[in-house]
């Protein structure tokens, strides 16, 4: 019989089948997985975006769909609509996309803020409602977001509020020398997706998901992960700090990281290397302190600015 940890192994080493040279990566989409948050994706095209939100879906046995956002998308094209049946004289309620495991929200920032919402509704409350009607959606429930970040025409930049719904945000960055070379010999008459086989069914992950609300955090991380929040709040350089559901991402992806790789417990480090991926994307920075950089890039350096001046708990 597999253990837990032989099988998180055998799910990360299934997605890095597809997935070259990205671990790091990997392994942090599994901990948004495990810990029951959503995660966002901004990186130029091309680089695996799409591929490894498809590839996470395949690894387990869960249902997946794939919206592609679009300026002219309505709400009803994501959660669906209520269609009148002659024979029966009545409204049926005909089920969106949205009612999947996995949902890959491909270029999310090109359709309207109404559509956007829509999403974000159903990723807060694990349901949503229609006419009066409210469907529960299935668990396990992730939506994998992606945008680009280079090129704004078209585009409805999401707001903080919206943003601050994403547990994590990731980039994939362009492949070392050797692993491009590797993605391209892999490219025969299949794609690598074609050959994945799940390693498990999806209420294996909600079994998991439970299993990791149970890594044991010890008082003196809280409160170095409490000292981080309010330094984001206190710090003149931002206009904006983290909020409650920031501190929440971050101690459940704690939990997460320290389960996937093999630990019952927290250790410092596991929070020293969320922050920027879950802490990021939820601050702004104050325009007098702007260096130039892109504004996630700003967002980033100030982070890793204040961790330095926050002591670690020994």
């Amino acid at each position: 019989m597999i253990t837990t940890a032989g099988k998180l192994e055998q799910l990360q080493d299934t997605i890095e089948t597809v997935i070259r040279g990205k671990s790091d990566v990997v392994e942090l989409a599994l901990v948004t997985l495990l810990a029951g948050g959503h995660l966002l994706i901004e990186d130029v095209p091309g680089v695996g975006k799409t591929t490894l939100a498809q590839t996470l879906a395949r690894s387990f046995d869960c249902t997946f769909q794939r919206i592609q956002f679009t300026s002219d998308m309505l709400p009803s094209d994501i959660l669906g609509l209520s269609v009148y049946n002659q024979g029966a004289g009545t409204f049926e309620f005909k089920r969106g996309p949205i009612f999947a495991n996995v949902i890959l929200a491909d270029e999310i920032n090109r359709s309207t803020p109404k559509t956007q919402s829509a999403l974000l509704e159903a990723m807060a409350e694990g349901h949503v409602t229609v006419e009066q009607e409210t469907y529960q959606l299935p668990r396990p429930f992730i939506v994998l977001a992606t945008q680009n970040p280079i090129e704004h025409h078209g585009t409805y930049p999401l707001p903080e509020s919206q943003l601050d719904r994403f547990m994590m945000r990731l980039r994939m960055g362009y492949p070392e020398s050797e692993d491009e070379k590797t993605i391209l010999r892999q490219q025969t008459l299949n794609s690598p997706l074609d050959h994945i086989i799940p390693v498990m069914h999806s209420d294996g992950v909600l079994d998991l998901q439970h299993e990791v609300r149970e890594v044991n955090v010890d008082e003196s991380l809280v409160d170095y992960l409490i000292r981080i929040v309010r330094a984001t709040r206190d710090a003149d350089i931002l206009d904006l700090g983290v909020s409650p559901r920031g501190s929440l991402a971050l101690y459940h992806a704690a939990q997460a990281l320290a389960f996937v790789e093999g630990r019952d417990f927290v250790i410092p480090d596991d929070i020293k290397r969320l922050v920027v991926p879950i802490f990021a994307h939820r601050i702004v920075v104050n325009s007098r302190y702007s260096t130039g950089l892109r504004r996630s890039d700003e967002a980033e350096a100030a982070l890793e600015e204040i961790l330095k001046n926050v002591n670690v708990p020994l």
